[in-house]
């Protein structure tokens, strides 16, 4: 039996790029629930344009090997690398992004307009990088700014590429909180309130310093789909490519199942 060829970049929890033959829904369903792994959590992984090639991967070499189960099923996986590969990815090929609930429902992403409307540059905004990089960054810069420096090779803190996306955060209405009572719950899961205001502070004293770090990992897993602000970016010297993410009521309307099981 013959099947179509897909090319997989999994961003989340880990990083691989991978042949199969199953579609996205059935990818994500493999991926939390279908095999020996054990994974109790988001994924989040890319379709590529199956005709890339870039010599760090043995795609070709790969394809020779991706053939069905004696038995006639789909081959679900074939892994082409788990190390630096996002680096190596043109974001031009990326086609679609989909967003995995631990329940394997899917939401899938398509590329959008990457002009976003800037805020005022004294707007403190939270990022979440998640791959290769995986942390939390409080930053005055906006949205797109913030992928051009963590991509510069000049930046001790940076990759070649990264994906990253930005979170629901209204600093004004934390630190009005906070003055009334400094034992709120934090809005961003993983980070002491305590913790957050002193970086709030900390950039605020010093205009010159632009990032302030907030964790070491992005707790992602702990982090609702529905604090994403705008999409997902894509960002590295060879482009941007950008995944809107829709709103709530439209996840809700079009993608019921996804929208009951996000987290």
């Amino acid at each position: 039996m013959e099947y179509a060829t897909y090319l997989y970049a999994v961003l989340h929890p880990q990083e691989a790029l991978i042949l199969s033959h199953l579609k996205p829904q059935q990818f994500a369903m493999h991926y939390i629930s279908g095999s020996t792994r054990y994974y109790d959590g988001k994924v989040i992984f890319a379709q590529l344009d199956p005709s890339y090639r870039n010599g760090w991967f043995d795609i070709d070499g790969a394809l020779e090997n991706l053939k069905p189960h004696s038995d006639g099923r789909p081959k679900a996986t074939k892994f082409l690398s788990c190390y630096r590969v996002l680096e190596h990815i043109d974001p031009a090929v990326i086609l679609n992004l989909f967003l995995t609930n631990p329940d394997g429902s899917v939401l899938k992403l398509e590329p959008a307009d990457a002009n976003l409307t800037v805020r005022s540059p004294e707007v403190l905004r939270l990022f979440a990088l998640i791959n290769p990089l995986r942390m939390l960054i409080l930053t005055r810069q906006n949205f797109i700014d913030f992928g051009g420096k963590i991509t510069k090779k000049e930046n001790p803190k940076s990759a070649p590429a990264v994906l990253y996306t930005q979170l629901e955060f209204d600093e004004e209405s934390f630190l009005s909180e906070w003055e009334k009572n400094s034992l709120i719950p934090s809005p961003i899961p993983g980070i002491h309130p305590s913790k957050l205001h002193s970086a709030i502070l900390e950039l605020r004293l010093k205009p010159n310093k632009l990032t302030k770090g907030l964790g070491l990992d992005n707790n992602l897993n702990r982090i609702s789909y529905s604090l994403i602000r705008h999409g997902f970016m894509f960002a590295s010297e060879k482009g941007v490519r950008f995944f809107s993410m829709p709103k709530m009521k439209e996840i809700e309307e079009n993608n019921f199942r996804f929208w009951r099981g996000m987290l």
